[in-house]
């Protein structure tokens, strides 16, 4: 916040000789939202947009709460971590503290930040560190900015779903969840399934990370270069930007599951799953089990029916028109809320693969969690997934790739197939090596259908071990964004 740049500088809003910090001296709010003046014998200043929380009143003080030393400044010469700091301003007279706050409270309010929120904390969630984290680092930005929060913790699984189902959304501006990604997918299946769903999911969303995977808050804030942290976070859901978000649809006959960052089977959707049993490992539990699942390779049976992205309609071979698409049909407990996309996926240029597959990965945002950079060239909004698909790979040449997933450069092998897909049809089959074992599907880190003698878990599978269909409806949701 230093300045140390010269040139033509926008037209003052208000110009006074103020008391700052003991000494009287020059302050302007520019029309671009900038209180510049001079203090310590050097020019400072503050972008009300990029590093103002908030402010208030104290007797003739205003108390203005930032925060400084961030990337996204307007003055050259800070660098570094951000950090808190409260500035405090003493306008000479009663009228100019009015219209100091009269004006600095209309800039604010003209960048569309949220002024309440619902907030969900996961309690259980990764290192059971959320409610912490809300206490640490969330709370006092939301105090620090004026925004106002209602707080609940989630008591169980689909806790939030169903609160998402029925919460009066005229009250918020925004539903935040302090956890790993799977509460994110709650809410985003709670406000599909009602009936004013179109009006409900567009209510803005955001993620604070505090679970094992952090995959979607990882995705946006790696997106401006920003470390995967709750003070980024929550700091971008203040500032309030908004992006588009892809949803997928998920259909096998009358049931449905919405998803917005990922669905696996094969390796991915083993690991993932049946590791589990090994949960108080932390984090190091996925790369153990990775090691002895490329030990002890499976390869599966199946079939991958798809609709190229343009610029991939090489990829496959085409779809016999005796092997026609069926499109699912809303099921009928859906009727009044959202069903899927609505293009006729019939008439679209179907391919397909057939297996045996070693994985079959689709991914809707970059990161899977913080240290896997699965699908390098993932857009928030773009109506496509990406899909990471192995067909066959030598154990050691699978163990470099492993060691290759923080920075993406997995999709560069030969042994990998990296394209994007607008519609997805997935039939699972057995296990190449024993025909009476089958896989599991995994939808967001959670089992969307598990086959026979499969890992058994505390989790209900949602759809059996059959052909699933997945179509992508694009920019359905918002996120709060730090772009």
């Amino acid at each position: 916040m230093d300045q140390t740049g010269g040139g033509d500088e926008p037209t003052p809003l208000l110009s006074d000789r103020v008391l700052v910090n003991g000494t009287v001296t020059a302050v302007n709010l520019t029309v671009d939202g900038v209180i510049r003046w001079t203090e310590g014998g050097g020019h400072r200043c503050l972008a009300v947009d990029k590093e103002v929380l908030g402010f208030s009143t104290e007797g003739s003080r205003i108390k203005i709460r930032a925060v400084v030393g961030s990337e996204n400044i307007c003055c050259v010469g800070s660098r570094g971590a951000p950090v808190r700091k409260t500035f405090v301003f003493e306008p000479p007279s009663e009228d100019l503290l009015r219209l100091w706050c009269q004006k600095l409270q209309e800039f604010i309010d003209s960048l569309d930040r949220p002024k309440r929120l619902f907030i969900f904390v996961n309690p259980f969630g990764g290192k059971k560190s959320a409610s912490k984290i809300f206490l640490d680092d969330v709370k006092p930005l939301l105090e620090d900015a004026n925004v106002e929060y209602t707080l609940q913790e989630t008591k169980h699984q689909l806790h939030a779903k169903e609160v998402a189902q029925t919460l009066d959304l005229s009250k918020y501006d925004g539903i935040i969840c302090v956890s790993g990604d799977g509460i994110l997918v709650e809410v985003v299946n709670g406000l599909l399934q009602r009936e004013d769903w179109n009006t409900a999911i567009k209510i803005p969303l955001g993620v604070v990370p505090a679970g094992t995977g952090n995959g979607m808050a990882k995705s946006l804030l790696d997106s401006v270069g920003h470390p995967c942290t709750a003070f980024y976070a929550i700091l971008a859901i203040i500032r309030g930007k908004r992006c588009s978000l892809d949803v997928a649809t998920i259909s096998q006959g009358e049931t449905r599951f919405f998803s917005v960052l990922t669905i696996a089977w094969g390796l991915v959707a083993d690991i993932d799953i049946e590791s589990e049993k090994y949960r108080w490992m932390g984090s190091a539990r996925l790369d153990i089990y990775a090691l002895q699942r490329i030990l002890n390779l499976r390869k599966y049976n199946g079939r991958i029916s798809f609709v190229p992205a343009p610029g991939f309609e090489d990829y496959g071979e085409p779809r016999s028109h005796d092997e026609p698409i069926k499109v699912a049909a809303p099921a009928p407990g859906f009727q009044g809320s959202y069903g899927g996309p609505t293009v006729e996926l019939e008439n679209l240029n179907w391919r397909k693969m057939d297996g045996p597959f070693v994985s079959v990965w689709l991914h809707n945002v970059t990161w899977g969690g913080e240290n896997t950079m699965a699908a390098p060239h993932a857009k928030f909004s773009d109506g496509y997934l990406d899909l990471i698909l192995m067909r066959n790979c030598p154990k050691l040449a699978l163990l470099a790739l492993m060691t290759e997933l923080n920075k993406g450069n997995h999709v560069k092998s030969p042994h990998v197939l990296y394209f994007k897909v607008k519609a997805f049809v997935l039939e699972p089959g057995p296990r190449i090596d024993d025909a009476t074992k089958e896989g599991i599907i995994d939808v967001d880190g959670e089992v969307l259908a598990r086959g026979k003698t499969t890992y058994k878990s505390d989790q209900k599978a949602l759809m059996a071990y059959d052909k699933i269909q997945i179509s992508v409806d694009q920019g359905l949701a918002t996120l709060f964004t730090p772009i």
